[in-house]
């Protein structure tokens, strides 16, 4: 049995529980319908905000589609996995919440469980890209963190 990563146990039962199953699945306007999480487009830096129980998600709205889905998935780490303002928190602290969506941001756009279904043929910069609508330099470093960890299972 292959070993699964927190992150990728986590990224793979959500999207099972939101019937996230395949790349044509993930879309950010599906999934924050699917959680009720507010998203809207501003000039500004993208950013998760909390107001009462609710969550808002504003991205930038210069930004291309593959960033916007970028982008959504780094914030939507905040959403699931943080609390509290950033303007409030010490620098150190920060720094360590942003390293984890930037971490969760990867598996997000590009999940393990589906990279998996892929023929090994296949698994190309290009392929990635394309198939998971996310940009090159991004499609790089995560095939590049998927095909390190299948090496050292």
């Amino acid at each position: 049995m292959k070993y699964k990563t927190h992150t990728e146990e986590f990224i793979e039962e959500f999207y099972n529980r939101l019937e996230i199953l395949t790349t044509e699945h993930l879309d950010f306007k599906t999934i924050s319908l699917k959680l009720g999480i507010y998203v809207f487009y501003w000039p500004d830096k993208s950013q998760a905000l909390f107001l009462k129980e609710s969550a808002y998600i504003f991205l930038n709205e210069q930004l291309t589609h593959q960033q916007l889905w970028q982008d959504f998935c780094h914030e939507l780490a905040h959403v699931l996995l943080h609390t509290g303002n950033q303007s409030h928190m010490s620098p150190l602290f920060r720094e360590y919440q942003e390293n984890k969506a930037n971490h969760f941001m990867y598996h997000a756009c590009v999940p393990s469980f589906m990279l998996d279904e892929i023929e090994p043929g296949n698994l190309t910069v290009e392929y990635v890209q394309q198939q998971f609508n996310v940009e090159y330099d991004f499609a790089f470093k995560r095939l590049k963190q998927y095909i390190r960890r299948e090496h050292l299972c």
